[in-house]
């Protein structure tokens, strides 16, 4: 069964592929066009307009998370 997450956050693509690795426990993963996968799930990233507050601009990413055969407890983990 396949379940999914969506998120706005506000991170570059560089910063987001260097801290992937760490945030997945070290599992070894592919990226696949826009997608980044892993055992059991996937990540899209998708360009947003970026945040801009006063001369302060950041940029920003749509982050779908998606679960494919990991129980609830194993998902809590990821995130």
């Amino acid at each position: 069964m396949k379940f999914s997450s969506v998120y706005d956050a506000t991170i570059t693509r560089s910063d987001f592929v260097r801290l992937l690795p760490q945030a997945t426990g070290g599992a070894e993963f592919q990226e696949i066009d826009d997608r980044f996968c892993g055992p059991g799930w996937s990540v899209r990233l998708t360009p947003m307009p970026p945040l801009e507050i006063g001369m302060v601009r950041l940029e920003r990413h749509r982050i779908e998370i998606e679960f494919d055969g990991m129980s609830a407890e194993e998902q809590d983990r990821f995130m």
